[in-house]
């Protein structure tokens, strides 16, 4: 009627019933977290309550222009030292503790030394402080409120450096019961968790605020939530969905999904 192939119509799109305001939240949800991917905004909404596709929040990212870029890193061979988290792995909630010393500066060049404890199982952040220095009775004074808010894990992760092979902080150990899993010189591989929990810290945290004193990067520090990452989730909740994360899943829940003990190092 009109001369025109059939294959040359198309039908114009509609936008899906409600998808203005979960774009809105979903860019309410990345803007204090701009390092934040498709899968971790998906399962924030997911936790809100939100009926919504991974793959829809992929396609409305795309659309909205974001993207998080990351640098293409050379893979590293596993380390084989008894005490790394390849043959150590935590197996329940408190098994494993993993700690480190991140350093920065606030803007008058001054050192800024945080210290980092990381649940290995629930890759949950237990401890996060910040100095100009750290000592060895600083450290066991920040673990002794930590532990006795959280209770006493059953190893701690380390490397050998000075901080961690310091005489007061191995006292502390013994008292507590803790025993210590030293990997080995020059592995950091081996303490995979500490490592990859340390790169968020910078990434969300260090690298994204410029702290002028001692008292904000306090304050800044303070505000970070406890995250769980959604591939933890998936495991202590026995979820195998195709995006490996269940929604509603709270910290509280996991704890007691991993009370118990299966097996003990």
């Amino acid at each position: 009627m009109l001369g025109q192939h059939r294959s040359t119509q198309r039908k114009m799109p509609e936008a899906e019933e409600g998808e203005d305001r979960l774009v809105k939240r979903m860019l309410e949800l990345v803007r204090p977290h701009p390092r934040f991917g498709y899968r971790r905004v998906w399962a924030l909404l997911k936790r809100e309550g939100w009926r919504v596709n991974r793959k829809r929040v992929y396609r409305l990212r795309r659309k909205q222009g974001l993207k998080v870029r990351r640098k293409q890193r050379k893979k590293r061979r596993l380390g084989c030292g008894a005490n790394g988290c390849v043959r150590r792995p935590a197996e329940y909630w408190g098994h494993v503790w993993a700690w480190d010393f991140p350093h920065d500066r606030t803007s008058d060049g001054r050192p800024l030394k945080w210290f980092t404890v990381a649940d290995e199982y629930t890759r949950e952040c237990v401890a996060l402080e910040v100095g100009r220095g750290m000592t060895a009775a600083g450290v066991a004074a920040a673990l002794s409120g930590v532990v006795a808010e959280r209770g006493v894990p059953a190893h701690i992760r380390s490397d050998n450096g000075p901080e961690f092979i310091a005489k007061a902080i191995r006292a502390w150990m013994s008292g507590a019961g803790v025993t210590t899993l030293y990997i080995e010189p020059g592995s950091p591989w081996e303490n995979g968790y500490a490592e990859s929990f340390n790169s968020k810290v910078r990434d969300e945290l260090l690298n994204a605020e410029e702290f002028a004193s001692l008292p904000e990067a306090r304050v800044l520090g303070g505000g970070v939530v406890s995250v769980v990452r959604p591939r933890a989730a998936a495991q202590l909740a026995e979820v195998h969905d195709a995006g490996g994360v269940q929604s509603g899943v709270s910290l509280g829940q996991l704890r007691k999904a991993s009370a118990a003990p299966r097996t003990h190092l």
